[in-house]
């Protein structure tokens, strides 16, 4: 592959410069790339801690650590994938609706080479310029969405409505989303009403809080988002609240009552052979974590991001050898 980390044996892993798990810095995407680690450093849009604008930087200097072989699914995704980071896009502070246009006009020719963005936020209303610029290429896509809180919420307020309580609410109401064939996942925590997640059921959306899904094993968790989404193409986002604070103490708007790591790793893994178009990270806060792990378990997070790219081009390639195979079997016989 033209594009793989650039780590090799004896080589210190922190040396260099910090690029997301050692991805060369690179902005010409080219029919050579499959996907892009992309910045986000924006935090207009939350309702309560700032700082995940840090998350970027926090997270690529996490990932310095990170090799490019799986064991559990036991591929080295630099053998089936070229990535690069592509460092961070241009936002406004302060100014959301800027910003939101600054980020979709950036992401239109990503989306527009094929390549796949992996977006390192900022906090979870980035996801909104994301899909924006994904319905351009795919139409309306099925969101599988890890998170402690549903993120439909509006405002009676329009100066508040662009926020990262939001962003699926608005994303459904402009159609970028089909809520029908979409699930989001973990909810819980305290509400202002007691029917709050009934708005985003009436949408159309799936919901599972926390306690729905651990009335399930993994396994049947990752059968269920897989019936929901088909073969549709989906945008998987993964705000680190979803995780306890124990994992993720660094984060704006954190909840107890949450997932391990090894928890999530597990139902990202269950994933694998989904049609993936897009993904993002987010509400990671570093400056309220000084120990650092919740920019450590954001990078493995999207590491199994990448994982699953290289997982479905592995199966793919993998059939058209076996069909190529029968077919020549065919002719012999």
């Amino acid at each position: 592959m033209k594009y793989r980390p650039q780590i090799e044996m004896g080589k210190p892993l922190y040396s260099g410069i910090h690029t997301f798990m050692h991805l060369p810095y690179e902005q010409n995407l080219d029919e050579d790339v499959d996907f892009a680690v992309i910045g986000v450093p924006f935090d207009t849009g939350v309702s309560y801690g700032i700082g995940a604008r840090f998350g970027p930087s926090a997270i690529r200097s996490m990932s310095q650590r990170i090799r490019p072989i799986s064991p559990v699914h036991q591929i080295d995704i630099s053998e089936y994938l070229s990535g690069v980071d592509y460092g961070d896009l241009i936002v406004h502070p302060g100014y959301i609706e800027q910003s939101y246009q600054a980020i979709e006009d950036q992401l239109t020719p990503v989306f527009g080479a094929g390549v796949v963005p992996i977006l390192l936020g900022g906090d979870h209303s980035i996801s909104l310029p994301h899909l924006r610029a994904a319905a351009k290429k795919h139409g309306p896509v099925c969101l599988v969405h890890f998170d402690s809180h549903s993120d439909t919420g509006r405002s009676k307020h329009p100066e508040r409505m662009w926020s990262h309580g939001a962003v699926f609410s608005y994303a459904v109401d402009e159609g970028l989303i089909d809520p029908y064939h979409s699930i989001q996942m973990g909810m819980r925590g305290t509400t202002y009403r007691a029917d709050g997640l009934e708005e985003a059921r009436a949408m159309g959306f799936e919901v599972l809080t926390t306690d729905d899904v651990r009335d399930l094993t993994i396994p049947e968790l990752c059968r269920k988002v897989k019936e929901c989404v088909g073969d549709r193409p989906v945008f998987l986002t993964f705000d680190i609240d979803f995780l306890d604070p124990v994992y993720a103490p660094g984060t704006g708007t954190p909840e107890v009552g949450g997932f391990t790591t090894y928890e999530a790793q597990k139902m990202l893994r269950g994933l694998a052979g989904i049609d993936f178009i897009g993904f993002d990270l987010v509400e990671v806060l570093p400056d309220r974590d000084p120990s650092q792990v919740t920019a450590l378990n954001a990078a493995n997070i999207v590491f199994e991001f990448i994982s699953l790219l290289a997982v479905k081009r592995r199966d793919k390639s993998e059939r058209v050898t076996r069909a190529e195979g029968d077919m020549s079997y065919e002719k012999m016989v």
